[in-house]
């Protein structure tokens, strides 16, 4: 395996022990209604995914069904406009992991901007029958996903993430064969 390989995967085996952490952080965000929209709606995007059924990777599938979960909140949180995500008031959490989808960009190469545009996309779906949209105007069906989001968030137990190069390989072709779908 290539040490650039190692190192994403020690960096993407962080993400997902985080990853409960970051929903309830997440969480707050959309919470907040003195956020803009500019950042709540990312905040919204990235969470509805945790919740659609249809998943880049499956959840099930050993250790790589959270990552793709980890990839599509840091790439949501990425579309804030650089000047709204460097206002005192937008959460240095949010500032950390949208600064994180670097690691994406690299780690996935030319497959990034499909994945950027998969994530542009969940602004438009309802997952749950919840739209990104209510969620960000409706203080009941948010509410409600907040609970849902909190459940996960404490049941949430991150699966190891091997130091194994298959990881790597396995983590890039499923990527690339649902993004291209």
């Amino acid at each position: 395996m290539s040490d650039q390989d190692a190192r994403f995967l020690e960096v993407f085996g962080t993400w997902l022990r985080c990853l409960g952490d970051d929903a309830r952080a997440l969480g707050e965000v959309l919470a907040a209604e003195d956020q803009p929209e500019q950042v709540r709606r990312p905040a919204a995007m990235g969470l509805s995914y945790l919740f659609k059924s249809l998943d880049l990777i499956d959840d099930g599938i050993e250790s790589l069904g959270y990552v793709d979960d980890a990839f599509v909140v840091r790439v949501a949180l990425s579309q804030i406009p650089p000047d709204v995500l460097e206002r005192d008031e937008t959460p240095e959490g949010l500032r950390k992991l949208a600064g994180q989808v670097e690691f994406v960009r690299e780690f996935l190469g030319a497959e990034y901007e499909r994945l950027s545009s998969f994530v542009e996309g969940l602004g438009e779906l309802n997952v749950r029958g919840r739209s990104v949209q209510a969620l960000l105007e409706d203080a009941q069906v948010r509410e409600e996903f907040l609970a849902d989001v909190t459940a996960w968030a404490n049941r949430y137990e991150a699966p190891p993430l091997g130091q194994d190069a298959k990881n790597a390989v396995k983590l890039r072709a499923f990527l690339s064969t649902k993004l291209a779908s």
